[in-house]
């Protein structure tokens, strides 16, 4: 029962966290909600079935990002 609801939780602590942030200027609960984001994110990826696992990875790859596009600089030297 704790395993299903450990996500849960981590998801409200990091939106808890969030907005507290944003009402004081303690950086500790910024930390706080990035850090819970990331393992719930992570801990959502680890018990996802493969096939979204893999739905994923080829959204990414079917992804362009306009930042991570190859710009051609070119250098004149006199």
């Amino acid at each position: 029962m704790l395993l299903f609801m450990f996500p849960l939780l981590l998801l409200i602590t990091s939106i808890w966290s969030l907005f507290w942030y944003q009402k004081t200027d303690n950086d500790i609960f910024g930390v706080l909600g990035a850090s819970s984001a990331a393992i719930g994110l992570i801990w959502g990826l680890m018990m996802a079935h493969w096939s979204i696992n893999l739905l994923g990875l080829l959204v990414l790859l079917c992804l362009r990002f306009p930042t991570l596009r190859t710009i051609q600089v070119n250098i004149h030297q006199d």
